[in-house]
């Protein structure tokens, strides 16, 4: 399904969600298992990133997911990082994958583990499985191993070194662990079934060499363990009662199952093991979701950084203005599914304007301004204006600005040669600026080149807003460059100008949007000026902007566009 035939989510949260009210498959083998008594009633999840990346709009569907379900259910959710590969890793992106988890509004307190914690026990169990005739040291080398595993259709051959005597294998594996092999010299893997159906079944590796010192245990190691290894053992040993994966991980299930069920049998953990449970990963629109893609975007500077505002990690939708709030009602509209879908960019950006509407003050903003001086009016003298905070709380107050004889106006909201409908402001037309007066187009100045760079107008007093009177068609919203501030405002769009830059015939970057981003010198009213980071605004017909929390001075604010007050976006 291309993003272009999803459907959409409804803005009123129809259909499945992760929610208490709304059930899913999930929830009724959780619901089973506490009607069982399979693992005493406890719920437990967990959320296990590898610290490669920085973590992005997909990932957030996965954490509202497993610690939402854990909290419903009066349960815990394990954050536990998959630290298994230090030579991709970084304490940079550890970082950000706390803080972001956090952001969002979930706490893992004294529930945060790695993956590293547990090696010790990892390559006892490989030892076990050695010991048993399970496992085995390969020497082939990679070329050789992938074509000995075979295809889709044909059946994989078995290692010309998987006979090796359980003797040779403990020791090669223990000369492995003291670094006394090269990388890819060998490699250990389990003794199932090379003819099996079933890829991950034929004989999966389970710990490389890699001479590189880990951020947490130094220059102990020199084999580290692989993720389908790792990963099911992790859970068991944090007795994880359901391990919720994305649907890649569906065929790897038999592997998660067949390490556990012998680990059991052999006494080394406990039963009942982990149910591991695949559902839809969150593809949207516009967007590429591949690490690789992700950090090539980053390392070739296609982006300024894991936090660019055009990004959708969640570092870049926070500078943004994304709110967490508005993250956790998109993950919990897009619900939970075992077939694959795409969700559109608007459903994202509907997400954040149904969540700002309520709560974010407003403001005027002039993005493309153009001077409007009122002939009529006296210099140096202003007339006080105010206007609510938030139009439907009362409670909050007013904020308060100048009428004066200078004011900017949107270049949009005049127009020499009016077309049909167009109520603005017109030669010998009149319109209202909002929350103040009327005023009347009585010439226009232009440059050399034909523009219009100044509009010289007359107000009426007895039309002040608030004061009843008469009233015309239009009103437009304005700022007085008496206590007017100046910002810059960036004005953001999508990265990409195609729905799925990965199905082009192209390169994905060839369909990197040109406009995705315009920086303009804009005019704020004044109540902008002590405006903080991550603090919601929604400048009047323009959208919901919020100071850039990496540009931003003080005395010297940039606003970013989070996202325009309606739908409707189209390629540029």
């Amino acid at each position: 399904m291309t993003a272009s035939s999803s459907p959409k989510i409804a803005s009123d949260s129809a259909g499945d969600r992760s929610s208490p009210s709304v059930s899913n498959f999930i929830r009724q083998v959780i619901d089973a298992d506490n009607a069982s008594g399979k693992h005493g009633g406890k719920v437990i999840t967990r959320f296990p990133p590898e610290p490669n990346g920085y973590l992005h709009i997909g990932h957030a569907k996965s954490i509202c997911l497993n610690f939402g379900l854990a909290k419903d259910y009066g349960g815990v959710c394990h954050l536990r990082f998959d630290d298994t590969n230090p030579v991709k890793e970084d304490i940079e992106y550890e970082d950000s994958i706390k803080e972001m988890v956090e952001w969002l509004g979930f706490s893992f307190n004294d529930k945060l583990f790695y993956a590293s914690d547990y090696f010790d026990t990892l390559y006892a169990f490989a030892q076990h499985f050695i010991e048993r005739g399970l496992a085995y040291v390969d020497s082939q080398s990679a070329d050789e191993m992938r074509v000995n595993r075979g295809t889709l259709t044909e059946p994989g051959r078995n290692s010309p070194f998987r006979d090796r005597s359980v003797a040779e294998n403990l020791r090669l594996f223990d000369e492995m662990k003291r670094g006394l092999h090269a990388d890819g010299a060998h490699i250990l893997r389990l003794k199932i079934d090379m003819a099996s159906p079933n890829i991950n079944l034929r004989d999966p590796a389970i710990y490389r060499i890699r001479h590189t010192e880990h951020h947490r245990t130094g220059a102990k190691w020199c084999v580290y363990p692989m993720y389908d290894y790792t990963h099911c053992i992790s859970d068991a040993l944090e007795r994880i009662t359901h391990s919720l994966c994305t649907l890649e991980f569906e065929a790897h299930r038999p592997l998660y199952d067949w390490v556990l069920e012998r680990l059991v049998e052999s006494g080394k953990l406990p039963a009942p093991n982990p149910q591991q449970i695949e559902f839809a990963r969150l593809n949207l629109s516009y967007t590429v979701m591949s690490k690789r893609k992700l950090l090539e975007l980053v390392e070739k500077g296609y982006v300024d950084g894991w936090d660019d505002p055009r990004f959708w990690t969640l570092a870049g939708l926070r500078r943004r203005g994304f709110t967490p709030a508005s993250i956790r009602l998109f993950a919990e509209r897009a619900g939970v599914s075992k077939a694959h879908q795409w969700i559109d960019m608007g459903d994202l950006e509907r997400a954040l304007r149904d969540d700002l509407d309520a709560v974010a003050s407003r403001a005027m903003a002039v993005l493309d301004p153009i001077r409007v001086v009122i002939e009529n009016y006296p210099e140096g003298q202003f007339e006080p204006c105010s206007a609510p905070v938030h139009p439907h709380d009362e409670s909050r107050g007013k904020r308060d600005f100048k009428f004066a004889r200078e004011v900017f106006i949107e270049r949009e909201d005049f127009m020499e040669n009016p077309v049909k409908g167009f109520f603005r402001l017109v030669p010998g037309g009149e319109v209202r600026l909002r929350h103040a007066f009327i005023i009347k187009c009585e010439r226009i100045e232009k440059d050399a080149a034909g523009n219009v760079i100044a509009i010289y107008a007359t107000y009426d007093p007895a039309t002040k807003s608030g004061t009843g009177g008469r009233n015309v068609k239009g009103a437009i919203h304005w700022v007085s460059k008496l206590d007017g501030i100046q910002a810059e405002v960036r004005l953001y769009d999508r990265l990409f100008n195609v729905e799925n830059p990965d199905a082009g015939e192209g390169d994905y970057k060839d369909y990197l949007n040109p406009n995705s981003l315009k920086i303009v010198n804009a005019w704020l009213e004044p109540s902008l000026a002590n405006a903080k980071v991550d603090e919601s605004w929604q400048f009047e017909r323009n959208g919901y902007f919020t100071a850039d929390r990496k540009l931003s001075r003080p005395g010297a604010l940039v606003f970013n566009r989070a996202t325009t007050l309606k739908d409707g976006w189209k390629p540029t």
